[in-house]
């Protein structure tokens, strides 16, 4: 007896090992600050905590219908006109069990055994496996770090062809931070009407935005872009819900409705009390967002300017999300006792191993160059864990 291919041919998701090796390390009582988290260190709001509870009292505990419940549907469509510009009706909004489940969902519902995906790289580490687990190809577009990893139509329309079914967008980026311009989504924009591929655009980091960028989401371009856009979002990180488990879709009626159909046999619906968390979420106050924001940004600049500052470190400075992709390149040949660094994996486990320091090594996102560090934790872990650092890059010769 054995399990199937599919199962073996996944990948395991490096920054959950990280993140539990580090958890573990901590359980023995070793000092190991951990960069590797992608989920705020903030609680989440007090209102939204105060909806669910509200929701337990009330005996709002059942099955909901398996897509969601109408009032949050109808706060998720709200919020896409309000902060987007978009109009969407309910019938087309899907409420899943967080932002990977409902990216999952797309591809089932689009996806058939031999079609390409076109994703950037560097890339955040579940969308090739996940179009993979659809029996589709992966394509990867290698962006430039000198192009502030930025995707561009002259990278993508080589790489286009008959079995092209998707292009995949996330920004800002999960792992570099990068932001697409208003001209490169144009750009892009118009290549997929062109060419008749749909476009998976991954807004979860939009509201994590620095240095005055404006978000746009792609799918208001124009009425051609919207019909062949299908935009997913997540609770998680805007509003540090990442264990309520909520995600949604929104996109053409006849895919959301295929995704439904899929979720219904998978999930049923997300968990109820949640979803009156969400909706309490997208409708109440936002403040606490934006002081999430602001800390962010001040704990950015420095990590930043530490990073830049240590010998064969370089490092962008991110225009979104809570991570900063260092290429750390300049380190590899160098050793310290018995250890030499040849690449992010090595690295990454010489940071572990001698300043007690977890990061994600960057070829787990598509750049052996680089590593990613989260900076989702407190100023105090940041400038403890960048004193490390330093010092460990210091002991290489």
């Amino acid at each position: 007896m054995s399990v199937s291919q599919r199962a073996r041919n996944l990948v395991p998701s490096v920054t959950l090992a990280i993140s539990a090796t580090a958890r573990r390390m901590r359980a023995e009582g070793i000092d190991v600050i951990g960069f590797g988290s992608g989920e705020p260190d903030f609680d989440t709001p007090d209102h939204i905590k105060d909806a669910a509870i509200q929701a337990i009292r009330e005996g709002f505990t059942k099955y909901t219908a398996s897509g969601g419940i109408d009032e949050l549907k109808d706060a998720v469509v709200a919020k896409l006109k309000r902060d987007n510009g978009l109009a969407y009706g309910r019938n087309q909004i899907l409420i899943s069990c967080g932002g990977k489940h409902s990216l999952y969902n797309v591809f089932q519902a689009l996806l058939e055994p031999g079609d390409e995906v076109i994703i950037p790289a560097p890339y955040w580490v579940s969308f090739p496996e996940q179009v993979k687990l659809c029996d589709a190809k992966p394509v990867f577009v290698q962006t430039s770090e000198s192009q502030g990893f930025r995707l561009q139509r002259a990278l993508v329309e080589p790489l286009v062809t008959t079995r092209t079914k998707i292009l995949v967008l996330n920004s800002p980026c999960n792992p570099t931070g990068a932001a697409l311009t208003l001209g490169e989504l144009t750009g892009l924009a118009a290549l997929a009407v062109e060419r008749g591929f749909w476009l998976l655009s991954d807004e979860t980091y939009e509201s994590l935005i620095y240095d005055g960028y404006q978000h746009v989401s792609i799918a208001s371009l124009s009425d051609q872009v919207y019909a062949g856009t299908i935009l997913v979002n997540s609770l998680s990180k805007a509003y540090a819900m990442t264990g309520w488990r909520v995600g949604y879709t929104a996109g053409p009626k006849e895919i959301i409705k295929a995704m439904d159909g899929l979720q219904s046999q998978m999930t049923s619906n997300p968990t109820s009390i949640s979803q009156r968390a969400g909706v309490a979420a997208l409708t109440g106050p936002q403040e606490p967002t934006h002081r999430m924001r602001e800390e962010f940004g001040r704990r950015r600049r420095y990590i930043v300017e530490r990073l830049k500052a240590m010998p064969g470190v370089s490092c962008l400075s991110p225009q979104g999300a809570f991570y900063v992709f260092p290429n750390v390149s300049g380190t590899y040949g160098k050793r310290h006792g018995e250890t030499t660094v040849t690449n992010s994996t090595s690295f990454s486990a010489y940071l572990l191993n001698t300043a007690r320091i977890a990061v994600v090594p960057g070829v787990e996102f598509g750049s052996d160059a680089h590593i990613r560090i989260s900076y989702a934790t407190s100023m105090a872990n940041i400038e403890k864990g960048m004193d490390r650092m330093a010092e460990a890059i210091r002991q290489l010769r």
